[in-house]
């Protein structure tokens, strides 16, 4: 969910989120991303980040993020004619994954709806938080109340030991499990949380007022096991987890069945339609996509970045016969020492095993399709 970090260079016309000073005191080395001065890495760098995370607990700060409330009795049958996601039968108190689509069933942006009894939530990227709002003000109107929440910051407690650190303020979260949500204090801070995430592990999202942020932050940084991260190894945890960067991996020319997606579309909605783009999206569901989102693995130690074109292996021109594919996201995966990338490729080469070639700047790097993900996931599913 989120525009690829990029280190270093200027920052202009940026903005800060609440923790930005606890950041800068904790050495945080501060970088451009969605229009925010965030932080991409702390002193250990990124990779003792990354397995912090995967064996701990980490604290990422995506204040960043786009909060939008939607009040009024019609909101869940509104939002179903811009989302494919069944919204109303959503129950209060839990989370869905879904994407606002366009007319032509390209992905607008891909978001987080929880029900929270009165009203729903949505969480936004960054970098797409002001498409979409336009997007749902035109669409909705005066039929729902939408309030973009900028009084509110959002935390990520990520790693197999969140739950014996967020319990310790509050014990309830030990009887949520995946994509639930709840409210309460820790230590007389008011806070919503959702048991979620970005890195493939374990967790919870905390939404807390701006004033209290930092507060919230020192109080869980005191627990022995918690450490800040950045960005750059939230990054590579999602790719790692097979999971996709808006802007990268999706962009309003993908359709959630290209981006390998169709989970997300509940049983009655492939067939019922009813929301924006349905026409090509049902019939993607029933007869293919031309292209597929898949995971690909380097067979040399060089990453292959997004923007290298693929094309099968013994192929020599890139253009000819044969279809070519993209890489969209690409890296180091810390967790399994070797690079990773993802990427679109035409369904007669997306066969887990088919040998290709990535051209990375004039050099021909062979490459193969790949399951994903990459590394399994660790929700609390039950």
């Amino acid at each position: 969910m989120r525009c690829a970090p990029t280190v270093g260079g200027p920052v202009t016309e940026s903005h800060q989120t609440p923790l930005h000073q606890l950041h800068l005191d904790r050495g945080g080395r501060m970088g451009p991303f969605a229009g925010y001065e965030l932080p991409m890495r702390y002193e250990e760098g990124p990779v003792a980040e990354h397995h912090h995370t995967r064996t701990r607990a980490s604290l990422f700060d995506v204040s960043h993020m786009g909060i939008v409330e939607l009040h009024g009795t019609t909101a869940a049958e509104a939002l179903e004619r811009l989302v494919p996601a069944a919204i109303q039968t959503l129950t209060a108190g839990r989370a869905r994954y879904t994407c606002l689509t366009n007319e032509t069933g390209g992905i607008i942006d891909d978001l987080i709806v929880t029900n929270q009894g009165p009203h729903l939530s949505l969480v936004l990227n960054g970098a797409r938080k002001d498409i979409d709002l336009a997007h749902l003000t035109q669409h909705l109107g005066d039929e729902v109340r939408i309030e973009h929440r900028k009084d509110l910051a959002l935390l990520a407690l990520q790693g197999p030991g969140a739950e014996a650190v967020l319990s310790a303020h509050q014990p309830q979260v030990c009887d949520m499990t995946f994509m639930t949500a709840a409210s309460g204090t820790i230590d007389g801070i008011e806070v919503g949380i959702s048991r979620s995430g970005y890195t493939g592990e374990d967790g919870f999202e905390l939404t807390v007022s701006n004033s209290d942020a930092t507060a919230l932050a020192e109080r869980l940084l005191a627990g022995t096991d918690v450490a800040l991260a950045g960005l750059a190894a939230r990054d590579s945890l999602r790719l790692e987890a097979g999971l996709c960067l808006y802007g990268q991996d999706l962009t309003t020319g993908t359709t959630p069945i290209e981006a390998d997606l169709m989970w997300s579309i509940q049983k009655a909605r492939r067939t019922a339609g009813g929301f924006l783009g349905d026409d090509v999206i049902i019939d993607q569901i029933a007869n293919g996509a031309p292209r597929v989102r898949v995971g690909i693995e380097p067979l040399g130690k060089r990453p292959i970045r997004d923007g290298a074109v693929l094309r099968p292996a013994g192929q020599v021109d890139a253009q000819t016969d044969g279809g070519t594919g993209l890489v969209t996201s690409g890296g180091f995966g810390p967790s399994i020492d070797r690079p990773i990338a993802m990427g679109y490729v035409p369904v007669s080469l997306s066969a887990v095993g088919t040998e290709l070639i990535a051209d990375v700047r004039g050099r021909d790097e062979p490459c193969r399709v790949a399951a994903l993900p990459f590394v399994p996931h660790n929700y609390r599913r039950s």
